[in-house]
């Protein structure tokens, strides 16, 4: 259940007011590649990021945020190299030119500046955490470390591989999970630390990646509107059942590019996420409201209490009985 990340990413922004973006430097100096005073929430919601200067040219940022999206706006900055790492959560972009592109956990993408200059970042799920890295090839080039140095590596290779016209996404893989986790992991006074190892070891992976390994499911941001629509509309009626013939026919968007898009956006297939999506929703009412369980099965649209209690137990493996008297009992 997603309950449980929420409740941790709220614990990670307990001191942060709502409708405010915290933003921590963890640096002497201000001279940043990475541009991270020009976030905003719309809407409810808050966030925070923590950012570090890792070496000249390379800067890389925490994130945290709780919230239906958040806006950004920055100048275009075509010579910069922009990674996003999705730690939890769901987080995806309109960029430049009409594309959309979601990450689930544990996915990165890679892009130009330029394609996310002026644009918002939508939390499919309400929240995200994640980690981002701004290159800018140039000034590492003329600071590199030895490591790179002794590997031979050249950062406008890596620029001119994956700042193209269009993003590019490498899938969750365990390499990938490997090179993150110990920076999510480490305490505060250590981040620093291991950044300075962790991207190293990062860019010398990339050196080394073979087109096959990138991910190519792309979207117009058109589709991805209409799939927010539609799960608005899902969301907001859930004592109604609707056929993914009748929300095709309704959005005029192929069956097959609804299931397909939907499941990029929202992480599962439509009738997996919207049977989570109405457990969520009974687990509030039951634990917030004095509903009988029959009324709550109605409101989160199941005909009888049996099917509920069913449903209930297959997601949260506990009978709505059971759960209400967890809570009752606190």
């Amino acid at each position: 259940m997603k309950s449980d990340e929420c409740s941790r990413i709220e614990a990670l922004l307990h001191n942060v007011p709502d409708g405010e973006i915290a933003v921590a430097y963890h640096s002497a100096t201000r001279d940043f590649v990475l541009q991270t005073e020009q976030f905003f929430p719309q809407g409810a919601g808050k966030g925070q990021i923590d950012a570090y200067a890792v070496f000249p040219g390379v800067d890389a940022a925490y994130h945290v945020f709780s919230a239906p999206k958040v806006a950004f706006r920055h100048a275009p900055a075509p010579g910069v190299l922009e990674l996003f790492h999705c730690h939890s959560g769901r987080v995806g972009w309109n960029m430049r030119g009409g594309m959309a592109i979601y990450l689930g956990a544990e996915d990165m993408t890679m892009h130009s500046a330029t394609c996310c200059a002026d644009s918002a970042m939508m939390f499919p799920l309400g929240y995200v955490e994640g980690l981002s890295i701004s290159i800018d090839p140039q000034r590492l080039a003329a600071n590199l470390p030895e490591a790179l140095q002794e590997a031979n590596f050249q950062p406008q290779k890596l620029f001119t591989a994956f700042c193209q016209e269009k993003p590019v996404a490498l899938p969750a893989c365990p390499p990938l999970e490997g090179l993150f986790a110990p920076l999510y992991a480490a305490r505060p006074a250590l981040r620093k630390p291991y950044l300075q190892l962790k991207i190293q070891e990062l860019l010398l992976y990339l050196m080394e990646l073979k087109p096959e390994q990138l991910a190519t499911s792309r979207y117009s941001s058109q589709q991805a509107e209409w799939i927010k629509e539609i799960h608005q509309q899902l969301t907001e009626h859930l004592d109604q059942r609707f056929t993914i013939e009748a929300l095709a026919k309704q959005y005029l968007i192929n069956a097959s590019t609804l299931k397909e898009v939907f499941k990029a956006v929202y992480g599962l297939p439509i009738a997996t996420y919207m049977k989570e999506y109405r457990m969520r929703r009974a687990m509030k009412l039951l634990r917030e409201t004095d509903a009988s369980i029959a009324d709550i099965a109605a409101q989160v649209g199941y005909e009888t209490q049996g099917k509920f209690a069913q449903a209930f137990k297959d997601v949260v493996h506990a009978l709505p009985t059971e759960y209400r008297k967890q809570y009752v009992q606190r």
